[in-house]
């Protein structure tokens, strides 16, 4: 059993455990926390609810600027601003609030040490004023001389003061500053305040006569106080809330704005039926937890194979890539050049203009040897006749090889008959000499001129590439080994390989040990297929003894027989 791993006993009582949490939870868990705000509770003379709140109340159960505090059987305050504002009325339905500034409640004169302030209930961005209520601006302090030769004026000993509507502030503004009453008053008062009324109370301020006014009438207007709705947003919240459910509660959380408190029996059924699902879950993962393990740890192992190895060996390892600037430089992997049982090839290019050839591989077996195999090899060489890598990606799953673009593909496009039905694009004998010249090269190098000896085990016309001048370049090294010993007999586990190329020890231990002639055995069957112009084997031919090429040509050979009448060029 692996260590990290409870046993199933142990995984069983532990959701018991939680269902009976989920179930019998204490009362301050967030299923019932909510449950009180519910309810109205009384501040002065005002029955309310969410969004307001006072201090006998969670401050949960409200939003947090719209606390409520009673000094007084019938008073009832909101602060805002550091400004107090006695609440008059409050509207749930509508979300509206009618309070008057608690300085202004009783009387509009100033004590002489007051700094008279505008109203700033609008600027908390919590609340707006509605369309029946206006500013009426206050003026104190005014010049003496100015007297009554001034409209709306109201005095305050031993001051002189004005007051104006909005309606009259707009009448006098496009007159000339010789005629325009507020531009005197701005530069003939010292103090001057807004402060909002109903519009019925302005409306009636503006029809008194034009002289002086009692002042009674103008407390009246201030203290009858003015209309705000609070912001739609906290309200339409609380709709949306309770509509879903009549028995959810709205309420306020550091996390989230609103928190709705559901139904406690509802609560208890989804509980339920989700620790039955992981149940269920649980013991399915019991039953298959060795195969988990087991995959765990392959992939853990395949991860730190790659990773080894690129740590190890940076001094000759390729430029690596991530997977984004592999799927930019392939533009989203649009231009398919090829496919095969490793995974698809695409164009590319770089971003100095250099054409590649992005190799994406399939999910890797066997520990990412395949991907190990070819960045390794490919890493130490230098050869006109072997591909350059460019660069790698590797994230996990995701793996590519980066190579220089060859523009006339592989040797085998231009050797046999297409499976189209097209004709072979025929070469000509110089250039076919010098492709086999080539790989020959190519392979006395891998075998010879390398410091560490390579051992392809994979040669065959799909894995020549060749460049625009038909220059051939031996590719995938897939299924190379490095020899690192100076012995002459290799030891490999298992066969490797392309059927029809394979040399025979590599597949039977019978036939000898395997070393370098197992490249040159594919080779000898390359240049066959180049001069005979098909495949080594090929089901399609008319007589069994045919199916396979050099076995047809002995016996052709043996029996006297002209080539060139069989079709070798």
């Amino acid at each position: 059993m692996h260590p990290l791993i409870p046993t199933r006993s142990h995984l069983l009582l532990l959701l018991v455990v939680a269902v009976i949490l989920s179930i019998h939870g204490p009362p301050s868990s967030s299923a019932n926390e909510y449950d009180d705000c519910g309810r109205l509770f009384e501040c002065g003379s005002i029955r309310v609810g969410y969004p307001f709140w006072r201090s006998n109340r969670p401050k949960h159960c409200g939003y947090p600027d719209f606390r409520l505090t009673c000094p007084a059987a019938n008073v009832t305050l909101l602060s805002i601003f550091s400004e107090d504002y006695r609440v008059l009325k409050i509207d749930e339905d509508a979300g509206t609030m009618d309070a008057v500034r608690n300085e202004y409640r009783t009387d509009v004169c100033l004590d002489g040490q007051t700094q008279p302030k505008n109203t700033t209930i609008q600027q908390s961005g919590l609340f707006t004023n509605t369309s029946d209520t206006e500013d009426l601006r206050l003026f104190y302090s005014c010049n003496s001389q100015l007297g009554a030769t001034l409209p709306n004026h109201f005095n305050c000993s031993p001051s002189i003061n004005y007051y104006f509507t909005q309606a009259q502030i707009a009448s006098y503004r496009n007159l000339p500053p010789g005629a325009n009453v507020i531009e005197i008053l701005l530069g003939s008062c010292a103090q001057n305040v807004l402060v909002p009324v109903f519009k019925t109370q302005a409306i009636l301020l503006q029809s008194a006569t034009m002289t002086a006014l009692p002042i009674a009438n103008v407390i009246t207007a201030v203290s009858t106080g003015f209309r705000s709705s609070w912001n739609a947003t906290i309200k339409a919240q609380c709709d949306r809330c309770l509509t879903q459910n009549s028995t959810n509660r709205c309420g306020f959380s550091t996390t989230r704005e609103l928190k709705s408190s559901p139904n406690r029996n509802l609560i208890i059924g989804i509980s339920a039926a989700v620790v039955g699902l992981l149940i269920i879950f649980v013991i399915f993962l019991s039953i298959y937890k060795r195969e988990a393990i087991i995959f765990w740890n392959k992939e853990k192992t395949e991860e730190f194979d790659v990773e080894a190895f690129i740590r190890n060996y940076t001094s000759f390892a390729p430029k690596r890539y991530t997977h984004s600037h592999v799927k930019k430089m392939t533009n989203s992997f649009t231009n398919v050049i090829g496919k095969g049982g490793f995974g698809c090839v695409y164009k590319g290019t770089l971003p100095d203009g250099r054409l590649v050839a992005v190799k994406v591989l399939k999910e890797s077996k066997h520990n990412g040897e395949d991907f190990i195999n070819e960045v390794a090899s490919m890493g130490r060489t230098s050869h006109v006749n072997i591909v350059t890598l460019v660069g790698f990606c590797y994230e996990r799953n995701k793996r590519a090889l980066i190579y220089d673009f060859m523009s006339n593909g592989s040797l085998d496009k231009f050797i046999f008959n297409q499976e189209d039905g097209n004709t072979t694009r025929c070469l000509n004998w110089k250039t076919l000499y010098e492709i086999a010249l080539g790989v020959a090269r190519g392979l006395e190098y891998l075998h010879r001129g390398c410091n560490t000896r390579i051992l392809h085990f994979d040669i065959k016309p799909q894995n020549i590439l060749l460049d625009k001048d038909f220059c051939p370049k031996i590719s995938d090294f897939g299924l190379a080994k490095l020899w690192l010993n100076k012995e002459s007999i290799v030891s490999m586990m298992g066969a490797r390989g392309t059927a029809g190329y394979i040399s025979p020890e590599v597949f039977s231990r019978n036939f000898g040990g395997v070393s370098h002639k197992s490249d040159v055995y594919s080779y000898g069957m390359l240049v066959l297929e180049m001069v005979g112009g098909r495949r080594n084997i090929d089901p399609r031919v008319s007589h069994t003894s045919e199916i396979y090429f050099p076995f047809w040509i002995c016996e052709d050979v043996d029996l006297g027989k002209d080539l060139r009448v069989l079709g070798v060029r």
